[in-house]
């Protein structure tokens, strides 16, 4: 399964460099290890999120590794690693 998934420019970069490799998310999509997650990246606006079309980590595909619940976390949420994935996909 894909999931698309929004972040913030300033989590983008860190994705990208390499320092970020997790994401700790509310769990409404039922994340698993082996699903993969697309990423477009945002900025805050006064009221709203704004696409920023120009950056590198748009349409990036990264594969999901351990999936952590409980253990600290708030019931409802969860944190994953992420690695870069060489395969791109369109599946949805």
């Amino acid at each position: 399964m894909t999931h698309d998934l929004k972040i913030q420019k300033q989590f983008a970069d860190a994705v990208l460099d390499g320092r970020k490799t997790f994401e700790v998310r509310s769990n409404d999509r039922g994340y698993n290890a082996g699903d993969l997650v697309r990423f477009t990246v945002v900025e805050q606006g006064a009221a709203f999120n704004l696409t920023r079309r120009d950056h590198p980590l748009n349409g990036a595909v990264y594969r999901i590794g351990y999936v952590l619940s409980g253990w600290g976390l708030k019931n409802g949420v969860v944190a994953f690693s992420i690695e870069p994935c060489r395969e791109q996909t369109t599946e949805a």
